[in-house]
């Protein structure tokens, strides 16, 4: 029997940061390595592996429990998951708290590579001490992350893309979220490793090249992009609530409604609820507005509505021009022009990460052999 390393499946260990949004990308990157001949173990804590136990799909994908020692966080707090935002530090201290665990699974499981956070950075020295080759993977694509990596490291210098430009009150909001990052992450997160130069990302070169070149030129870093890791909706289980809402949508207008979501991580205050909701009522279209609030907190949404609220930063005439307006009109033709474009290489790029890892792979094998 033929048991070259080119024959047998290889092993890619993956560890996201302990939030649904970042596990979901890490599931799709995993539904795509695995029709590729690779078996993949996601780790995480047992309450994530709860979310996405019923989203695996295919026998090559293992969930990989890793159990954190009794801390300041009772277990069903090790989620980032509707954790109050002051909790957030904790859950960072605990969840290193569990390195020892995580180099016992890695020791165990003996990977070919891990594939870890873009905010797990200490996950590749654990991976070193094991001789096991890690990259990261950032989940929020290049345009966010390269702005950010600009705020953070030449803030005097203006972006080089005008069209993402903050006023001078959201700007100061996006520095005190850099500096609470750093404040949240650091710690002895400094990793050698010759595999350092490389991050994946979550995009492609047909949406964010200009941004992945960008980002590259800042960190000194090659940027390998996997494609969108988009959730394919027919492998989401039914759900009575779904069904509700897509009964909902089913009887409006087409254009006639936008979907608010600001993601599982962050709480709108009060006053951000209210302009909100101020700005979608002006605009007089249907929406759908996903409100969520840290665990143990009841949110009344009956004392959020606007009464009497007389400024906003013109969120409904945003909401007017993408959905009714000429502006809307240009960027539905844009999507429908570049849909396949990026279909098609997202695949062709997908092609070039599944080589990149097989050779990083076959290295290890090679070396251990």
């Amino acid at each position: 029997m033929d048991s070259s390393p080119e024959k047998e499946k290889l092993k890619v260990f993956m560890f996201p940061w302990l939030a649904h949004g970042h596990i979901t990308p890490f599931l799709e990157l995993a539904n795509n390595l695995s029709h590729r001949n690779f078996d993949v173990y996601i780790c995480s804590t047992p309450v994530n592996l709860n979310f996405i136990n019923n989203k695996i799909i295919t026998e090559t994908i293992h969930l990989v429990e890793l159990h954190l020692p009794d801390s300041e966080l009772p277990p069903h707090y090790h989620t980032n998951n509707g954790l109050p935002l002051h909790l957030q530090p904790a859950l960072y201290r605990t969840l290193k708290m569990g390195i020892p665990n995580f180099s016992d699974l890695l020791k165990n499981l003996q990977p070919d590579l891990l594939i870890h956070d873009i905010l797990l950075e200490w996950a590749a020295s654990v991976a070193s001490q094991h001789k096991i080759p890690a990259l990261q993977f950032n989940t929020s694509g290049a345009a966010m992350c390269s702005y950010f990596c600009h705020l953070g490291r030449c803030p005097e210098i203006e972006f080089p893309f005008p069209a993402i430009r903050l006023t001078d009150y959201e700007q100061s909001m996006a520095f005190k979220t850099v500096e609470s990052g750093k404040e949240v992450l650091e710690g002895g997160d400094q990793v050698q490793s010759s595999d350092r130069e490389i991050v994946l990302m979550n995009s492609s070169r047909e949406i964010e090249g200009k941004y992945m070149d960008y980002l590259a030129e800042l960190i000194n870093w090659e940027i390998i992009p996997v494609g969108a890791m988009v959730q394919d909706p027919n492998s989401v289980g039914d759900d009575n609530e779904d069904a509700k809402l897509i009964e909902w949508l089913g009887g409006k207008d087409e254009r006639s409604s936008v979907f608010v979501s600001f993601g599982t991580e962050y709480f709108l205050k009060r006053e951000e609820m209210q302009e909100i909701a101020y700005g979608l009522e002006m605009s007089n279209v249907n929406f759908i507005w996903v409100i969520r609030s840290p665990k143990g907190e009841e949110i009344k949404v009956e004392e959020l509505l606007p009464e009497g609220f007389l400024e906003r930063e013109g969120i409904a005439k945003v909401i007017k021009d993408v959905v009714f307006g000429e502006r809307g009109d240009i960027l539905r033709r844009r999507v429908a022009e570049q849909k396949e474009s990026i279909r098609a290489r997202s695949k062709d790029e997908m092609v070039g990460f599944e080589l990149k890892l097989k050779e990083l792979c076959g290295k290890r094998r090679q070396a251990n052999i």
